[in-house]
């Protein structure tokens, strides 16, 4: 008995020891702040120019001080902070961006746009390369632009941005190093509408945290609101030309689908939220209008005042979070889908399945399920032809949102009673559709909040995404 109980005594001596070993290195390396460098990215389908734009003091530093070379393999692009006496990499993460989906779309075949982007990471205390990378189709990372930074020139801007808003704690469990730190901000609500935000955060972060992984992990985040003025309710619609101009510029119409929202200001988004220690922001809109849109690393956002505000914001946060795709495959996309040819998809929730061995989540499927996994698609796709045509058919009509809410409440409950009569329903293995295709991609489960929305909560393997992403900042 004593013999078996020194062993985790002395795993945690073991994680101590590191833990310190990292810190000490982190104090090494950098200072407790946070550099931003802004860039503008622009280009079309076959190019891509980037360019920088400045350098800049964004707050004290949330991240980690102890995972800080990220070893995830997550994201359309990637950067690295390289040492420049040693050329050693000394910070590393993954991400997406704005720029990444619109290159996807019949607009990028035509012509360029512009896009702001920016990356942050500790402040260094000495000169540094910066090194953007893009991910090919064999899913190797290739170069594409790159910048030495000397923290002291006076091209670097060490001033910290006077903050804009109100900033006030949801729930805090520790320092900001040793969680994960969530921004929630508030757009489109005057000030007289504040009290209807606090309210719309507690019943939205609420919902994140009574939805499991996050609901045992609570303890691990640390989320603060920031009250932002507007000069009048609601954001920016082009299709109903309800005109406007918010300080973070988030909008309706990205890519001109009428429920992507988002900001395509990455430079004011990120401004604003220098008011606070932060990994991951969340915008929420002031709206009734279905709507949100997430990404990688680069924001989240949702439409509050919808009967399913509680499912968008719970979905699109796992995109921005765990870098998780989109399962479904019936509803209209802005982005180009029906290729012949998929290459493995490098988010964690979805794969061409090249070969079932080396499934990416292998070790989680049962000796009984094959693979792929048989389900009854051929229901499932006629149903979602009918409904798809009469939610074309509402839209067009711009009819009220309650009976937008009256349709996906209707659709909602026969996917759950159809999808859950699946001979796999609750097993783990590879359900052809995902990922916008109909064909060549796979999801993980028959269901999960990923692909509908129904109230089935992550599936394991997108639960497990999320854990560990969170131990990435607080282990």
């Amino acid at each position: 008995m004593r013999r078996f109980a020194l062993i985790p005594v002395t795993f945690l001596l073991v994680a101590m020891t590191t833990a310190t070993a990292s810190a000490a290195r982190f104090d090494e390396l950098f200072l407790d702040k946070t550099m931003r460098v802004d860039y503008f990215h622009t280009g079309n389908m076959g190019q891509e120019i980037v360019a920088l734009r400045d350098v800049v003091s964004d707050g004290p530093w949330a991240g980690s001080r102890t995972h800080l070379v990220e070893t995830l393999n997550l994201g359309a692009y990637q950067f690295e902070v390289v040492d420049r006496d040693s050329n050693q990499v000394i910070f590393l993460r993954g991400f997406a961006s704005v720029f990444g989906e619109w290159t996807s779309t019949d607009e990028a075949k035509e012509r360029a746009r512009t896009f702001g982007e920016s990356v942050r990471f500790p402040w260094p205390r000495k000169p540094v390369q910066l090194v953007l990378k893009k991910r090919d189709s064999q899913n190797a990372f290739h170069e594409i632009w790159s910048t030495i930074i000397d923290p002291n020139s006076r091209f670097v801007n060490p001033s910290d941005r006077k903050s804009i808003g109100r900033l006030w704690n949801v729930f805090e469990n520790g320092p900001a190093a040793e969680k994960v730190d969530l921004l929630v901000i508030g757009e489109g609500y005057t000030e007289a509408e504040w009290p209807k935000f606090h309210k719309d955060v507690a019943r939205l972060v609420g919902k994140l945290f009574n939805t499991e992984p996050f609901k045992h992990r609570k303890s691990d985040f640390n989320v603060r609101a920031l009250d932002l003025p507007s000069a009048q309710s609601g954001v920016h619609r082009p299709r109903t030309k309800d005109n406007r101009r918010t300080l973070t510029g988030v909008e309706y119409n990205i890519f001109d689908s009428e429920r992507y929202v988002l900001t395509l200001d990455d430079h004011a988004m990120r401004d604003i939220a220098s008011a606070a220690p932060y990994d991951y922001i969340e915008i929420l809109v002031n709206e009734k209008q279905y709507g949100g849109g997430g990404i990688f690393r680069d924001q989240a956002t949702a439409a509050v005042d919808t009967g399913f505000a509680e499912y968008v914001f719970v979905h699109e946060f796992g995109h921005h979070f765990a870098a998780l795709a989109d399962e479904y495959y019936t509803s209209p996309v802005a982005y180009q889908s029906g290729g012949s040819e998929h290459p493995e998809p490098w988010e964690p929730n979805v794969t061409a399945l090249l070969d079932a061995e080396k499934l990416k989540w292998r070790d989680l499927v049962e000796a009984s399920t094959p693979l792929p996994t048989p389900w009854d698609k051929e229901a499932f796709d006629k149903h979602a032809l009918e409904y798809q045509a009469e939610r074309r058919k509402l839209r067009e009509a711009n009819v009220p949102e309650s009976r937008m809410d009256e349709l996906f409440t209707r659709e909602r409950e026969w996917e759950t009673k159809f999808l859950g009569s699946q001979k796999f329903a609750g097993k783990v293995g590879a359900f052809e559709g995902a990922a916008y295709e109909y064909k060549g991609l796979y999801r993980p489960e028959v269901d999960c909040i990923m692909f509908t929305r129904d109230e089935v909560g992550f599936c394991r393997v997108c639960s497990r995404a999320i854990e560990r992403i969170i131990d990435e900042y607080t282990k």
